[in-house]
């Protein structure tokens, strides 16, 4: 477990920054977006979807100390071999440098090394492009990421490296919309939303394309820049369709771990590893350009048709579990180890039944019923609160009505299962 010291510091900078940021840009994007188009700019099962895999990225932060701080101190503590003054500009200039330049090179690898791109690829599986899919983010990816930073950690403070560490994520968010189309000569040195909308198209001209997470010079550098041309289709070159979001976070490492074992060679087996996801025996290193999939702007996205009343449901309840997961940010440092993982528990049961209801799975009324069950029976024990004792009643009403409709609406898929085998 972390220190309470370092707990505490990081949900303080979560809860009173990041998150209300978040949310008044996803509102004025919102905004900006119906008075240009007079249309939204997503959908409601996507933007769950992306919200979810958000969320859950975030929760082994709860039980364990970030990965990134604690290397890059270890490191300082025993490896420094000298010290940058911590209130030198020249210091903050050069970190600033540094921080993106790291992000770069790993952005990079993620896409060039199958292994990695597994788990940087849940980013990427949205067929939207919003301010919700910029919160779309790999639970497995920062195991990997710390790496790229430590050679700062022989001379930059930890103290300066963390604030340009979550400033450089805080940046890429507001570049994850379509509503900002240019931004003048700034987009000579900086990201952009054009440029990363470059990023996350699947047209062959923007594969491996545009790494840069604050600045686009290192693509303009190292020859892997491209300017936003024919309008950009979003997603995977083969798109997972599911918006499950622990389907999303592991079936691209199941699908190497298949390919692992279908690979004759030793070598080969390797390369499925350690080489880019397009390759295969005789291909070179990161595949055949030919082989990506033609775009012809006729794409049709992921979207199973549910009832409108389904959407509200799932909006509700999906306000629900975030104002669980919040609170259980604020108050990590109070609960006993039992309740956070019950907690967790449930926000993930929560998230993948969600993922049922929006693809309309035959088992979703089922899941759907076992969760309520479960958040209404931890709900009275006293295992999850609210901010407002108002609501105590209005959970209970609420929960206990979803479970009996779920009830019904799964007795009646049952007896019309059974009308039509007879």
């Amino acid at each position: 477990m972390r220190p309470q010291k370092d707990t505490q510091s990081k949900i303080k900078y979560t809860l009173y920054t990041s998150i209300p940021f978040f949310i008044a840009f996803i509102v004025l994007e919102f905004a900006v977006s119906w008075v240009q188009q007079r249309k939204l700019p997503g959908r409601i099962n996507d933007g769950i979807s992306s919200l979810s895999l958000g969320i859950l990225s975030r929760l082994p932060d709860v039980l364990f100390r970030s990965v990134d701080l604690v290397s890059y101190v270890y490191v300082w503590n025993n490896y420094k071999l000298f010290e940058l003054p911590w209130d030198s500009h020249w210091t903050w200039y050069l970190t600033f440098l540094g921080v993106d330049f790291a992000y770069y090179w790993f952005h990079r690898v993620s896409h060039e090394v199958n292994i990695l791109w597994a788990a940087h690829q849940v980013h990427h599986s949205s067929e939207d492009y919003n301010l919700f899919t910029a919160l779309r983010q790999s639970c497995l990816q920062r195991y990997t990421s710390w790496m790229f930073n430590l050679p700062m950690a022989l001379f930059i403070p930890p103290s300066v490296f963390a604030v340009h560490l979550q400033f450089n994520l805080l940046y890429q968010f507001w570049i994850h919309t379509e509503v900002i189309t240019n931004i003048g000569p700034l987009e000579w040195i900086l990201n952009t939303p054009s440029h990363h909308r470059v990023h996350h198209g699947r047209n062959p001209y923007c594969i491996d394309k545009n790494y840069g997470g604050t600045l686009i010079i290192w693509d303009r550098i190292f020859g892997a820049f491209e300017a936003e041309d024919a309008k950009v289709v979003y997603g995977l070159t083969h798109p997972v369709n599911s918006f499950e979001p622990i389907l999303l976070q592991l079936r691209p490492l199941a699908h190497i771990w298949n390919t692992f074992w279908a690979t004759p060679g030793f070598c080969n087996k390797l390369s499925v590893i350690f080489k880019g996801p397009g390759w295969g025996p005789g291909k070179p290193r990161l595949g055949l350009p030919e082989e990506i999939p033609a775009v012809t702007g006729n794409e049709v996205p992921f979207n199973p048709s549910v009832p409108a009343y389904l959407n509200c449901y799932a909006v509700v309840h999906f306000a629900v579990i975030m104002e669980l997961y919040i609170d259980l940010l604020a108050t990590v440092t109070t609960l006993s180890q039992q309740t956070i993982l019950l907690r967790i528990g449930i926000i993930i049961l929560s998230l993948t039944s969600f993922g049922f209801l929006m693809e309309s799975r035959p088992k979703a009324g089922i899941l759907e019923i076992i969760r309520c069950a479960v958040f209404l029976g931890a709900y009275k024990i006293g295992y999850l609160r609210n901010q407002l004792s108002l609501l105590d009643y209005a959970y209970e009403v609420l929960f206990s009505l979803c479970i009996a409709f779920w009830g019904i609406q799964t007795m009646r898929r049952i007896t019309s299962s059974k009308d039509k085998h007879l």
